[in-house]
């Protein structure tokens, strides 16, 4: 039998679970359910979903021509202009935007009002960075590289507030974080990394450096898990990607020594517990 390690915070943040929790209890209260967007970046959580009634919209233009039912706005929160517009529906509008997330939009609203700039640092394209920027009422520069910063059409004498994705490298947050210092002078920079985000990505570096095979369990599309790919792979050579144990049968690498495991924030704990028990019993 193969020692298996894994990683002690893997799986559902706060946030993920909370999302999750709240589509389950419409379920149970019955009537149309639709969430606006996958409530998890994970597509097997999202089609057992859809097994149990739960339909997903992706534009309010959709959700006028539904059945009048509840509305669950997922983790990654969405614009301003979304949230009043999935309202005036006439749809019931359920809020499972993430605390932590929610704080952002707060921080974004409150200092745009106030005339400030924002910079977001993350990636353009995830539903997160794109809710953020929509709270702001004085646009908003996003940064996902060094490369980005270089464009930034920022003033050197504006007033900037510099928030970032929950889920973002938090040793690539600092560094990006000193060039735009050295660029734009009058920054506020607030770090808004979920320190869930933080001590999962610490505990993935930690574990994968003392073990000989590193599995990283989550979705695709999941931003969160990607990036626990990206460092386990910088210190074990063999570190895989999976959705699943299905992805695991028969490509676990011909190498001796312990495994270790740790998943993406969307990652429920059945499938950390079927991939465990593959590897350590079927190896």
């Amino acid at each position: 039998m193969r020692e298996v390690i894994v990683s002690e915070h893997a799986g559902f943040c706060f946030g993920a679970g909370r999302g999750v929790e709240t589509v389950e209890k419409a379920i149970e209260e019955g009537g149309f359910i639709y969430t606006f967007g996958p409530i998890l970046n994970n597509a097997m959580v999202v089609s057992d979903f859809e097994k149990k009634g739960v339909k997903v919209v992706e534009s309010v233009e959709e959700l006028k021509s539904l059945p009048k039912g509840k509305v669950i706005i997922r983790s990654h929160g969405v614009p301003r202009a979304t949230y009043e517009a999935i309202k005036a529906t006439g749809h019931e509008l359920i809020d499972a935007t993430c605390p932590f997330v929610k704080r952002i939009h707060n921080i974004v609203e409150k200092q745009s009002s106030e005339g400030d700039r924002i910079i977001v640092i993350g990636n353009p394209k995830h539903p997160e960075v794109i809710g953020i920027v929509g709270w702001s009422h004085t646009g908003a520069e996003v940064i996902e590289n060094s490369d980005d910063i270089d464009n930034l059409a920022v003033n050197k004498g504006e007033k900037v507030t510099l928030v970032s994705q929950t889920t973002f490298n938090r040793n690539k947050f600092q560094e990006l974080v000193e060039k735009i210092e050295k660029n734009v002078y009058n920054v506020n920079c607030m770090n808004t990394i979920c320190d869930a985000t933080a001590v999962r990505q610490r505990e993935a570096r930690e574990l994968a450096g003392r073990v000989n095979i590193m599995i990283v369990i989550g979705d695709t599309h999941s931003s969160n898990s990607k990036k626990l790919y990206e460092i386990c792979s910088e210190v074990c050579e063999h570190t895989m990607f999976v959705l699943d144990a299905s992805d695991v049968r028969g490509n676990l690498p011909e190498v001796d020594g312990p495994v270790g495991i740790t998943a993406g924030a969307s990652t429920p704990k059945y499938i950390i517990e079927e991939v465990q028990s593959y590897v350590r019993n079927d190896f």
